[in-house]
This record gives structure tokens, C-alpha cells and sequence, in this order.
């Protein structure tokens, strides 16, 4: 395979150019990424079309990576309870290294081909169940080896990649691969690739909630009530759903069921 992520940037001499010229530059190589996912959208729909699939079965999903994709995918997982008031478990994240350690960066923990197995198995990964690989070189142990074990054992596998024909793919019953090109910086994939796992996570995590029925119209219906700001969110959400004219009336049904949805389903029932 050829490492894109790791050949030299289009760029040179970056230390003589002007904080304009610097700025410039990276915005046009993130322009590129949008357009990269789109040339992927097919394989990404193939992969969130089977998510869905196994979440409605009752199954789980996992991430599993290292490095800067790991971490965000931490940060996409941890808040989909509160968004989208979906139970914990079902979206799930196995970091080389620990979810524990988010802030340290082990680095070194990319190489370990044990601990992603011996972690998935600690939760007990099943054939329900589907793991999807981040890696932007399409080569780190860490998440090969698990993969490896994963479609020994006939439990589904995805993932996400910046080269093409890596051996992660190899391993992936449903790869994604979003080539991005080379980094504004040589070899710093936390850039270009960085913002593209981003941006699928996004896209994976929302389409997978409305899919599931997470989402009604275009509100979070299932939205966690937790501070006074998500609060009002839901007291305008269920006024404008219910054409419910005083505030203080529409606080007091939302806070009395716990979320717009189940407010909204108790009040159709009472006006029937």
C-alpha cells in the first residue's frame, strides 16, 4: 500500500511564510476534506446501514483506535446519552490505552495487538455486536489485531482509514476509506484526517439516532433535561409541538415526564 498520510506535504519552507500565508494554506487543504468524504459516502452508507441494523437487533457498536481518531471518537460517544437520551452501552469506545487515560496520549499503547481483544472480550463483544477500526494510517496494531480476532469470531467489523488497500480495510467487512492527501504538516494526521473522523462521527452518530428514532422532525426529542439551558430548549421544543402558549405551563408537563417525547406522547393521549 502507499502511505498518502505520510507523504510530504505540498507545502515548504513553512518557517519563512507570513501568519496569513500559514493560515491560507491550511484552509485550503481543509477545504479537501468534505470532498473526500463524499467520494467515500458510498462505503460509509454501507457501514451505517449495518450499525443500524445491529443496534435495532439489540446489538452494540464499538469504536476501536488509538491516537488523535481514538479520542475523538471518545468525545462523539460520551455525549450521545445526553443528546439523544440513548442508554449507555450501546455506543461504546475501546482506546488503546484506556478511556481513563484520554489526556495523557499514550502513543506507545498503539502498538499492543492484545489489549484491544482482551478489552473487546472484557465487555463481551458478540456476534450482535459490530467494531469499527479508526486508524488514518490503515495500520496501527492496536486496532488490526482486534479486527483480526473480530472476524475470527463472525462479530461484524468497519472502520475508518486515510490510505487506500490498508491492511485494516483487509480486515473490515465494511471499510471506509476517506483519502485526504497529504498533511499541511508531513505526517500529521491529526489535521486533515483528524477533522474527516470528525466529520464521520458526526455523521455516523446522527444519522444511526435518527434512524433508531432518536429524532422527530429535526429536535432531540429524547434530550437529557441536565441544566437549565437544555431545559428551555425542551420548554420551547414542547410549546411550538404541543401549541402550548405559556412557558411556565409547558416547563412544568416537560419536568413532570422527563422528556419532550414522553411529554408530547402523554399529551396526545389526554386530548384524545
Amino acid at each position: 500500500m502507499t502511505r498518502i498520510t505520510e507523504q510530504p506535504s505540498l507545502y515548504n519552507n513553512l518557517e519563512q511564510k507570513s501568519i496569513e500565508e500559514i493560515t491560507a494554506s491550511i484552509n485550503t487543504e481543509d477545504k479537501k476534506v468534505a470532498l473526500a468524504i463524499e467520494q467515500a459516502m458510498p462505503q460509509l452508507n454501507s457501514l451505517i446501514a449495518t450499525i443500524v441494523a445491529k443496534l435495532k437487533l439489540g446489538g452494540r457498536m464499538f469504536y476501536l483506535g488509538a491516537g488523535s481518531g481514538g479520542r475523538l471518537s471518545v468525545l462523539d460517544v460520551i455525549e450521545l446519552p445526553t443528546t439523544y437520551g440513548v442508554e449507555e452501552g450501546v455506543f461504546n469506545v475501546v482506546l488503546a490505552g484506556g478511556v481513563r487515560n484520554l489526556v495523557d496520549a499514550l502513543e506507545e499503547k498503539e502498538d499492543d495487538k492484545e489489549e484491544g481483544w482482551k478489552e473487546l472480550q472484557k465487555l463481551q463483544i458478540s456476534g450482535k455486536d459490530i467494531v469499527v477500526g479508526i486508524s488514518a494510517s490503515g495500520t496501527t496494531p492496536f486496532v488490526l489485531a482486534a479486527l483480526k480476532q473480530c472476524r475470527e469470531q463472525g462479530i461484524a467489523t468497519g472502520c475508518i482509514v486515510s490510505n487506500r488497500q490498508s491492511p485494516i480495510a483487509a480486515a473490515s467487512d465494511f471499510p471506509v476509506e476517506v483519502i485526504t492527501g497529504p498533511e499541511f504538516i508531513t505526517g500529521s494526521t491529526r489535521m486533515k484526517c483528524g477533522t474527516a473522523q470528525k466529520m464521520i462521527f458526526d455523521i455516523i452518530s446522527t444519522t444511526v439516532m435518527i434512524q433508531l428514532g432518536r429524532v422527530e422532525g429535526n429536535s432531540m426529542v429524547n434530550v437529557k433535561l441536565i441544566n437549565d439551558k437544555i431545559i428551555d430548549r425542551g420548554v420551547n421544543m414542547l410549546m411550538q409541538k404541543a401549541d402550548i402558549a405559556d412557558y411556565e405551563e409547558a416547563k412544568l408537563i416537560l419536568l413532570q415526564h422527563g422528556s419532550v417525547k414522553k411529554a408530547m406522547e402523554n399529551l396526545v393521549k389526554a386530548r384524545q
